[in-house]
Parts: structure tokens; sequence; C-alpha cells
């Protein structure tokens, strides 16, 4: 029997609302909240959340002598068109190089590794 159930994921980041927006426009659904807190309430019930962090460094990748910290994996129909759209949105590209993989790594306005994952 489980222990707990998983509740939400919070990145932390300078901007939350920017963050959320940011992720309005890959994953859909509404934010909701304002200022240091801010709620991305997604389709089928799911939530991700944003947490102003002062002095928020973000994560190295990849870089063997600096944590990663975490990446979300975003499951996408076209990896070429997920690309453009995140790429609009304001997503960095890290890793594209390699268009053979079913994968492609990313970072969010915030500096959060992201990979489109083909389904």
């Amino acid at each position: 029997m489980a222990i707990a159930e998983l509740g939400v994921v919070v990145l932390d980041c300078p901007e939350p609302r920017v963050l959320a927006d940011f992720y309005a426009g890959v994953l859909g659904g509404s934010v909701e909240g304002e200022g240091d807190w801010v709620d991305l309430k997604l389709p089928g019930g799911q939530s991700l959340a944003f947490q102003a962090a002062p002095g928020f460094v973000p994560p190295e990748w990849p870089a063997p002598d600096h944590s990663q910290q975490f990446h979300l994996d975003l499951t996408v129909p076209d990896l070429d068109a997920a690309e453009a759209g995140v790429l609009a949105l304001g997503a960095k590209p890290l890793d594209t190089e390699d268009r053979s993989r079913g994968f492609r790594v990313y970072t969010d306005p915030a500096g959060h590794p992201f990979c489109l994952c083909a389904c």
C-alpha cells in the first residue's frame, strides 16, 4: 500500500507567472494565481506549480560535475512540429542534433531542462 500520492510538481524559478505561461503554451491548461506561487491546472487533472526562488540558479546540462536537478519528459506525436512550437514559446535547444533519436532536449525560459519525446 502506498504511503502517499503525488500532489503537484513544483518548479523553482525567478518569475512564476512567466514560466507558468510558457508551460500552459506547451501543455495547455489554465494558469491560476499571481505573485510567488502560480498553478497550472492541466487537462486530465494534473498540476504543475511555479514558486519564486530568490537567487535561483538554473541547472547545468549536461554537466557531470553539476546536478541536473530534474527534467520533464513531454510526449509528442510529431517532434518537428513540437520543436517549432516550444522554440516559438521561448525554449532554448540543448541537444537536438541527432534527429534519429526519439527525443530532443531543451530548456524552458528559467533554464530547467526538458525533453520532447516521440510517442
